[in-house]
């Protein structure tokens, strides 16, 4: 008679740890970094089609990296989220603390439960009134978040930016040096030049009113940073 299969929990565990650092190993990376203007979000993205950085409310946005189509399918739930709690109480009571929060456990529950974990890490950001007052979270693949300061990275070099930007970043910087420095670390982790088309970048501008969210062109971003292309 044939033994029944087993493993046991710390060894699942670490096999589903696996599957998900490789999947979002294969992604390319994305970059949030609070300065002057406001928090700027950096993607390697050369798909003019599909978006990894986009706006959930207001004052917030969202990154996500890894498999596409699991990470979108938490950004939409995430602007459900942020419209039926801001229908319900107020717009002020929707705060990027709360839906990375509400992030956390939908991401946690499914790495426990699941046979298969979601192969994403997803970034949200909110932009204060001053910058002291911006809040940038990241969420792992097994629900931890970690409440980052001033920049955070996701992504297949997310260790390779986040040790550089730990060198180089200055708080209270203008757009323009934010932007700058968002390229050098992602052509320092890559070994390679970065062009204008092959990338996403988006900012929640705290001068704005309203709505705070807003993304560039590639030729906007020549204009910030000179020739990219």
């Amino acid at each position: 008679m044939a033994l029944p299969f087993y493993v046991s929990p710390e060894q699942m565990m670490q096999d589903k740890a696996e599957y998900a650092r490789k999947g979002i190993a294969k992604g390319k990376s994305i970059i949030a970094l609070a300065g002057k203007q406001g928090i700027l979000l950096v993607a390697e993205n050369p798909s003019s089609s599909l978006n990894k950085i986009s706006e959930v409310y207001d004052r917030i946005a969202f990154a996500g990296a890894g498999k596409y189509s699991e990470f979108e399918h938490l950004r939409k739930a995430g602007i459900r989220y942020a419209d039926l709690k801001g229908y319900a109480y107020g717009r002020e009571d929707v705060t990027a603390k709360s839906l990375a929060n509400a992030y956390s456990q939908s991401i946690g529950s499914s790495f426990s439960q699941e046979i298969k974990p979601l192969e994403v890490e997803i970034l949200v950001v909110e932009v204060g009134e001053t910058p002291t007052q911006d809040e940038l979270y990241r969420i792992a693949f097994d629900g931890a978040i970690a409440d980052e300061r001033g920049f955070a990275t996701i992504g297949g070099q997310a260790d390779e930016l986040r040790l550089y930007l730990k060198e180089k970043y200055e708080d209270g910087v203008t757009l323009e040096a934010s932007l700058q420095l968002a390229v050098k670390a992602l052509e320092a982790s890559t070994s390679q030049k970065v062009n204008a088309p092959n990338l996403e970048v988006a900012i929640l501008d705290r001068h704005h009113s309203g709505r705070m969210f807003r993304r560039f062109t590639a030729a906007g971003l020549v204009d910030l940073v000179g020739d990219l292309a």
